[in-house]
């Protein structure tokens, strides 16, 4: 069964930035669907790290995604955002009034003057590393996201990868773990390089042990329960790290999905759009965070909050043509009442 929906601007995404999409739309009047192919709002954060902390959000020397996702959702709440989730937008078309209908895959057909983008990197999915038999090991103790880091109190943990999940995930696991070895090809990590000095720190420590430079090579154990993870370094000479658990960080692989085909200018997994609007080349439509790509782009979570903040004013027009904005911060403005 279709259901029609009208609003002033739908977003699509609801994770951290699409979170506070809805709070500057509100800010300025604007109605606001929010569609999501997950069945909770918080993208990544909520459904691979609920309990990662992240460092760089202001205010916060650090907060846990989880955590942050709730506030956000706080703070939008006021505007009563209408959520459509467990669905994905599978169709977008520009009609000759200047709005835009989104078709989503659960019958819903949503009419909008605006569409913001914040899809984050699309669908997405861990990059698995090619190792023999790893399958019957997902799920029991391989594992590519970490949701509850108490659940491995106790464990020997073997970590693989150079990025900024891995280096953040050590040094959260280190408080909890029996043992925690990291695993990368090089002794130089990818890493914040605040993270990466604390890790330095705590291997220097002996709270952790970096097994540098190797490369995973195979597993070891029965019935999908690990009893090793056999690494090699760059000459093929084997090493056998007794372990519970093992890990890997390489990543996600995106996939954009239908958006790739909505005539949206593409650089790779990304959609370009004018840094200072958020606009697309597809009129009335705007993109967000991670999605978003334009020059010297920083992918930040800060950044995507900008971005929320800049396409929001640029859609206001859209909105309310001929009224004129007068900008006030929110401290003398306040929270207006729900729109």
């Amino acid at each position: 069964m279709t259901t029609h929906h009208e609003t002033d601007v739908a977003i699509i995404g609801a994770g951290p930035v699409g979170l506070f999409a809805i709070f500057e739309c509100g800010m300025l009047r604007m109605r606001t669907h929010v569609i999501d192919t997950l069945d909770m709002v918080g993208g990544q954060c909520a459904a691979l790290y609920p309990e990662k902390p992240i460092y760089d959000v202001a205010g916060h020397p650090a907060i846990e995604a989880q955590d942050l996702i709730d506030r956000l959702a706080q703070q939008a709440a006021p505007f009563n955002p209408v959520y459509h989730l467990g669905q994905q937008v599978t169709g977008l078309e520009s009609l000759e009034d200047g709005r835009v209908r989104l078709q989503t895959s659960a019958g819903q057909t949503i009419v909008a003057k605006a569409v913001i983008l914040a899809a984050g990197c699309g669908a997405f999915g861990p990059n698995r590393p090619p190792l023999d038999g790893i399958e019957a090991y997902e799920g029991k103790s391989v594992f590519y996201l970490v949701q509850r880091r108490e659940a491995y109190r106790g464990q020997r943990i073997v970590i693989a990868g150079g990025g900024d999940s891995a280096v953040d995930w050590a040094i959260s696991l280190a408080e909890v773990a029996a043992q925690v070895m990291v695993v990368h090809r090089r002794a130089k990590f990818r890493a914040a390089p605040e993270s990466a000095a604390r890790l330095d720190q705590l291997a220097a420590a002996g709270k952790i042990e970096l097994v540098v430079p190797y490369q995973l090579h195979g597993l070891d154990g029965a019935d999908g329960r690990l009893s090793a993870v056999i690494v090699a370094d760059l000459d093929g000479q084997e090493r056998r790290l007794e372990a519970d658990i093992l890990l890997p960080f390489f990543g996600l692989s995106m996939n954009l999905g239908p958006i790739a085909d909505w005539g949206l200018a593409l650089d790779r997994h990304t959609v370009s759009i004018d840094p200072s609007t958020g606009a697309t080349n597809v009129p009335g439509v705007f993109a967000i965070g991670d999605i978003a790509t334009y020059k010297h782009k920083l992918k930040l979570i800060t950044t995507g909050f900008a971005e929320a903040a800049q396409a929001a004013h640029a859609i206001h027009p859209l909105v309310y043509p001929g009224e004129a904005l007068h900008f006030e911060y929110s401290t003398s403005k306040g929270v207006p009442g729900a729109v």
